[in-house]
């Protein structure tokens, strides 16, 4: 399917089924929100990295007006819904102060790997261990989707772009996975290191080395 969407271009990455709090000021965004909530429209989210904006981004539904202040300015929750690429980026929309694009929705396989979504959640949990984060989530860890974590495993925004730009949940769990692989060892031996860094100057209570 293609048609038609206005856009909020954000140097963030949105995942289908996240909430998104957003503090609309721009006089742009204040027209296109209320415009959306109005008509109850959904509206697009594509990522801008290093002040580039990208081909894909996450549709996204109001689902509440949290405030609105005597200027206008607006406090708002929305959700995504679904990923799109950006197919004709259209800056100028007539009669509008925001921008808008054509776009499709390319088709994207849920179905992962029970297997494979256990090992990505071991290593998660190892990971919070290290860093001493209790992090807790509203599903099971079987229920648990790549879209719910990818946010608390330490991936850089280009990183999350590259997620958001696989298409099957089997590589994004692959994905996923290979991470934590690299990054595990790493906070595993700066944590070393900050225990050896607090030990320095105290009294230690070391065995003798027998020759």
């Amino acid at each position: 399917m293609t048609n038609f969407i206005p856009i909020f271009p954000l140097n963030v990455v949105v995942y289908p089924g996240e909430e998104l709090n957003l503090h609309i000021f721009e006089p742009r965004y204040k027209q296109l929100i209320t415009e959306c909530s109005e008509q109850k429209k959904a509206f697009g989210i594509p990522t801008v990295i290093n002040s580039k904006l990208q081909d894909h981004g996450t549709l996204v539904q109001i689902i509440e007006m949290c405030k609105v202040y005597d200027n206008g300015e607006m406090d708002i929750k929305t959700v995504g819904l679904q990923v799109f690429r950006i197919l004709e980026l259209i800056k100028e929309v007539p009669g509008k102060l925001y921008s808008g694009a054509i776009v499709n929705y390319p088709d994207n396989l849920e179905q992962g790997k029970p297997a494979l979504m256990q090992k990505v959640m071991a290593g998660i949990h190892d990971l919070h261990r290290l860093l001493k984060v209790n992090k807790e989530y509203k599903k099971t860890d079987e229920e648990i989707k790549t879209y719910d974590i990818a946010h608390h495993v330490g991936l850089s925004l280009q990183q999350e772009y590259e997620l958001l730009g696989l298409f099957d949940e089997r590589q994004r769990q692959e994905y996923l996975k290979r991470h934590l692989a690299k990054v595990i060892p790493t906070v595993a031996v700066m944590e070393q290191l900050k225990e050896k860094i607090k030990l320095n100057g105290h009294f230690k209570d070391l065995p003798g080395f027998n020759l």
